[in-house]
């Protein structure tokens, strides 16, 4: 792995209002880094104009890598894709981001930060000081901080902000977490498996977003299977139940 190298991986499906804006946005922040850095785009099977969009921007982005997934396998899926990549190339670390940014390409710099002072996963937080939202409805925000307060004291990790997507690993250890989920729910198995490997984890205060307007409307849906599944993780935690392939998967740290 190349030295506090690091990658951004964005999936996307469907984006075509925002997948330019996106691009220029954090590739703006990357040119920043004086480290080696690139911008993974997974297009999970979009069926608008978003991976037309993402090919010419290409041409203009030195440091944007694209991905197409031939189906759309879901956004832990297009997740998996990048930090794959990511690895493959010899970066050290990841970024996760959603594109429609709602996470402030800007923040990067922190969550970077934080890994090279030692941490293996740096979660951006809305639940501690300094953190919060903005023009997120009321109902939606009362959900995933009771969601949060109750993951947190199953997972019994410094970790506030449970389902927040917007964080940074190392891809040593990521490549040891033998993921599962196709969805949103893989963030929660994510911190599932950082537990059981011993993984060094932090948070910093981060104010998340509405998704603009412009943007079609966000799939993420509070239904019943769904919360189940988010859930099931920290349980399963609370439980002292470990990843049926965890000793494989931990050799290798």
């Amino acid at each position: 792995m190349s030295a506090n190298s690091f990658a951004v991986v964005v999936p996307m499906f469907n984006e075509e209002t925002g997948a330019l804006r996106c691009v220029e946005e954090i590739t703006r922040v990357l040119r920043s880094f004086s480290e080696r850095t690139q911008l993974i785009v997974v297009d999970d099977a979009s069926r608008d104009r978003t991976g037309n969009i993402l090919r010419d921007a290409k041409e203009r982005f030195d440091r944007l890598t694209i991905i197409t997934h031939v189906c759309n396998f879901g956004y832990g899926s297009a997740l998996q894709t990048g930090a794959s990549a990511a690895f493959d190339q010899g970066y050290e670390y990841v970024v996760f981001m959603d594109s429609d940014l709602t996470n402030d390409p800007n923040f990067i710099r922190r969550l970077v930060d934080r890994l090279k002072s030692g941490y293996d996963v740096v979660k951006a937080s809305r639940y501690i000081a300094g953190g919060g939202v903005r023009n997120v409805p009321k109902v939606r925000y009362w959900i995933s901080r009771i969601g949060n307060l109750v993951a947190r004291w199953l997972f019994r990790l410094p970790i506030r902000d449970c389902t927040n997507g917007f964080r940074a690993i190392r891809t040593g250890v990521l490549d040891c977490m033998n993921l599962q989920e196709h969805g949103f729910p893989m963030i929660m198995e994510e911190l599932y498996w950082a537990k059981f490997l011993g993984a060094k984890l932090c948070e910093v205060p981060y104010v998340l977003t509405s998704r603009a307007e412009t943007l079609r409307p966000s799939s993420f849906q509070y239904r019943p299977d769904v919360l189940y599944r988010y859930l099931k993780y920290p349980v399963l935690a609370f439980l002292g139940i470990p990843p049926s392939t965890l000793n494989n998967k931990a050799e290798r740290l």
